[in-house]
């Protein structure tokens, strides 16, 4: 089959979808490297309305902003942060984007860049922001109110006529009811002190954009469905759902998975795969089922997959599962130190609603790349809504709160909601959709991984690894010489540069044994880019792009030429 580039959402949908890697200048053309920052300058607050899904300003909002990156400077150097995301797909992803790392297909709309915040400079909207005044909101929550409770679970209670797309005096959509009380295990405490079924781990940050050096910190917490938390007889169990998470994790990550001692008898399943009910160490990966292997969940999970309505496969989340993302601006402690901050920017879900199986996905990214074959200039039909969330084809729904302009969090409108689509479908990348739990620390870390940055962050931890023994952070460093795709990241430039563009040696040695050593931002930086994301809050400006910056990003194309390629002559592929 040759290059399967598009994800599933053409046979739900039924519309074209990969139109969201962009490539760059091939001819180091010096005057498609400025811009008039001045035509930008001026902004005015938009009015949200949350009531219809009206687009504003950009029809194709699902093609992130770093997808209209120039690859080729103006010193004719190629930069290849493509290769982070479009990659070749590992079953049951049959996505091969690879291409997209020398050329990009955009559509005749989506050509010109609406993300035109990239473009403005903010310096002295920055400036008129105290360090102290900037310091003081990022640490004023907008999720807890004074009594701890959840202020937006609150409003959403009696939900506000505006936010009601549907009209039925109730909110439909996701309440939040997650309370940031971790325990040793990662288990989120409620007030009541019991489990509320959310659970955080730690990940190693995905390649470039998701960096804190560049602008958010963020977290990631799962929950499974709630028969996946329950004994045969019903009654909930922590260890059951402690054995059903990692029966999950050596499914989406592929490998072994360590657990407490566990004896398999309790739960009628060869957990460790060695042919005998006995005590288990770990959760063995074994699943071939055209070999005859197979694995099982435990508890009342087992016997719902038993009769076929909870499915597991390699690769793919159990349906009920739930992700919840937070980002958040960059605290800073007293001695300079960088954190998460009690305040959010975004409050972002997923909740898994339908099972695919690996035909059914194969033959969707059939029909998608058919489509793109019969209709190449269509642009993508997504659908959804600001009060139920967006669907992105694949089993998934995904839904936004975002800061208002008095700083509370508010639902996402429809094109804002867009955003989160484009990287969530469609990508090689992606196992299921998802990014950050294929990703998480394995059993020889802190509490074996299951933790929330607030109770551990990222100093300390070790550079990550493709399969093939590469260096992640430093192979990113390497094709981009960067630590974004928008190149403007000049301390981390600085850091890890020589004047030649070659790394230096002994920060790539430090970064192998501490991460924290490049995603980290100093605190000037961390402040600086505090204050820039203020400004877009202020403006209510996220339909016209929400990345942090002061000065006017040059890297960025206005319009992108036909046919442009990126400069890159051959794909890497990296998994």
């Amino acid at each position: 089959m040759k290059n399967l580039y598009l994800s599933a959402i053409g046979i739900t949908v039924g519309s074209a979808l990969l139109y969201s890697c962009a490539g760059s200048n091939s001819n180091g053309d010096e005057n498609t490297e400025t811009v008039n920052s001045a035509e930008y300058s001026q902004a005015s607050p938009v009015e949200i309305n949350l009531l219809t899904n009206h687009i504003q300003n950009n029809d194709a909002a699902y093609i992130p902003s770093q997808c209209y990156t120039k690859t080729v400077g103006i010193d004719n150097k190629v930069h290849n942060p493509c290769f982070s995301c479009h990659t070749q797909g590992v079953v049951p992803n049959y996505i091969d984007d690879s291409a997209f790392q020398m050329e990009y297909d955009f559509r005749t709309y989506s050509r010109t860049n609406r993300w035109t915040n990239l473009f403005k400079d903010r310096t002295a909207a920055v400036e008129k922001i105290s360090d102290a005044d900037i310091l003081s909101y990022v640490r004023n929550s907008n999720y807890f109110d004074e009594e701890g409770n959840i202020t937006l679970a609150e409003t959403l209670a009696n939900v506000p006529v505006e936010w009601d797309y549907n009209g039925d005096g109730s909110w439909n959509g996701y309440t939040p009811d997650c309370y940031f009380n971790f325990d040793e295990q990662g288990f989120d405490q409620g007030p009541n002190n019991q489990d509320t079924g959310w659970r955080a781990f730690a990940y190693t940050p995905f390649l470039g954009t998701f960096w804190p050096t560049n602008g958010s910190t963020d977290d990631v917490i799962i929950r499974l469905p709630e028969s996946m938390r329950k004994t045969t007889d019903e009654q909930y169990s922590r260890d059951v759902y402690h054995l059903n998470l990692s029966i999950v994790e050596a499914m989406i990550t592929r490998r072994n998975v360590g657990i407490p001692q566990t004896d398999e008898t309790l739960y009628g399943e060869d957990l460790n795969r060695n042919g005998s009910l006995d005590l288990a160490t770990e959760v063995v990966y074994d699943w071939a089922p055209t070999e005859g292997r197979y694995m099982s969940y435990v508890g009342l999970a087992k016997t719902l997959q038993a009769n076929g309505s909870l499915h597991l496969a390699a690769g793919l989340y159990p349906e009920g599962t739930e992700f919840l993302h937070t980002v958040r601006y960059i605290d800073v402690t007293d001695d300079g130190a960088t954190q998460l901050s009690e305040r959010i920017k975004e409050l972002r879900y997923a909740k898994k609603t339908s099972w695919n199986t690996y035909s059914q996905l194969y033959n969707a990214a059939l029909g998608e790349e058919l489509e793109v074959a019969q209709f190449p200039d269509r642009l993508r039909t997504i659908l959804g809504n600001a009060e139920t969330g967006m669907i992105n084809g694949l089993g998934w729904t995904y839904q936004g709160f975002i800061e208002s302009q008095n700083g509370a969090l508010r639902p996402q409108n429809f094109e804002e909601s867009m955003n989160c689509i484009g990287c969530h479908s469609g990508l090689s990348v992606t196992t299921d959709s998802s990014f950050a739990f294929p990703r998480k620390l394995g059993a020889d870390q802190f509490q074996a991984g299951w933790y929330h940055w607030s109770q551990k962050n990222l100093t300390g931890l070790p550079e990550p690894k493709y399969a093939d023994g590469t260096w992640q952070y430093t192979e990113y460093l390497t094709q981009n010489q960067s630590a974004n795709e928008f190149r403007n990241n000049d301390e981390v430039i600085a850091k890890f540069f020589n004047e030649d563009g070659t790394l230096k040696v002994e920060e790539v040695e430090t970064l192998h044994g501490d991460i924290g050593h490049l995603l980290n931002p100093s605190a000037e930086r961390a402040l600086l880019l505090n204050k820039a994301y203020k400004v877009i809050v202020d403006e209510q400006s996220y339909i016209y792009g929400r990345d942090a910056h002061v000065k006017p990003v040059t890297t960025s194309w206005d319009i992108v030429p036909i046919d442009e390629k990126t400069g890159v002559e051959s794909p890497i592929i990296r998994n």
